[in-house]
């Protein structure tokens, strides 16, 4: 596993490369680009384990939606406003996010305390298996800076469409 502060120096080191790399696929979107991607995806995270490294837990917030947070207090026996009064505020844009880094929810092995209620941000996440990937290259940009993962995958998807 890549240290997390060289990964931080790789990413920022790569971020205009990166931009430009993404400029063009959102000018000229690739007809097979969700599936390159999501076969990028398969390959970097079959030898890959989140368990240690955690960094996406350990360093953001999710945006909770109602659905997560009721679905949260409802695994802990609590009311709606009392779960959002101990564990969220509304950041800038009006979404609920922790109050805290890390996760409150992430133990010290690195596991998910609350895995099976999760909210569904961190499901998703890193979203380089989704589908419409061309609508998340923004946000991509900014996970390469998080997670190993990612990075490799975008730094993969560059060699692959240089080639073209």
């Amino acid at each position: 596993m890549m240290d997390l502060k060289g990964l931080k120096l790789l990413a920022k080191k790569q971020e205009t490369d990166t931009k430009k790399f993404f400029l063009k696929l959102k000018k000229n979107r690739p007809n097979d680009l969700d599936e390159v991607v999501h076969e990028l995806h398969d390959e970097v995270f079959a030898k890959t384990d989140c368990m240690t490294c955690a960094n996406c837990c350990k360093t953001t917030s999710p945006i909770f939606k109602m659905r997560d947070i009721e679905r949260l207090a409802k695994h802990f026996r609590m009311k709606t406003n009392v779960f959002i009064a101990a564990h969220l505020h509304l950041d800038d844009e009006n979404d609920y996010v922790l109050n805290t880094a890390p996760c409150t929810f992430l133990a010290a092995d690195n596991a998910c305390m609350v895995y099976e209620n999760r909210p569904d941000a961190c499901r998703e996440y890193p979203h380089t298996d989704r589908r419409k990937f061309h609508q998340l290259l923004d946000l991509t940009i900014k996970n390469t800076f998080v997670c190993p993962a990612v990075y490799e995958i975008v730094e993969q998807m560059k060699k692959h469409y240089e080639n073209r």
